[in-house]
């Protein structure tokens, strides 16, 4: 059965740092670009980063120079390290699958990843 599994979320103090995990089974992490994306109350989800399965990155504007999207195909694992976190990044963090091997020019978007982690609660405040 795939399966995305998330961790890595808590609380963390504006400034601070978080490393996010998505581990995957039940397929081959390699053949496919991973996203990861995150959803704050009431707001709709949101895309902030893709990374291609040769490991080409795109970030939303909101995280860039902040977010690392990387992955360890050897682990079968994704990861987000998130740097210089503010309180506008408080959210619920998702991993997905895309169905290709590439990204989509509007990192936004949701259109064609088929499956989901069930997400990580990242709060920054002080």
């Amino acid at each position: 059965q795939l399966q995305l599994v998330e961790s890595g979320g808590g609380l963390v103090q504006p400034g601070g740092s978080l490393r996010l995990s998505c581990a995957a089974s039940g397929f081959t992490l390699d053949y496919y670009a991973m996203g990861w994306f995150r959803q704050a109350p009431g707001k709709e989800r949101e895309g902030i980063s893709c990374i291609t399965a040769w490991s080409i990155t795109n970030y939303a504007d909101s995280v860039k120079g902040r977010f690392t999207i990387s992955r360890d195909n050897a682990k079968n694992t994704v990861y987000l390290q998130m740097n210089s976190l503010k309180p506008e990044d408080t959210a619920v963090y998702y991993c997905a699958r895309r169905t290709m091997t590439g990204c989509p020019r509007n990192i936004a978007t949701m259109a064609e990843y088929d499956y989901w982690g069930q997400g990580t609660q990242v709060t920054v405040s002080s």
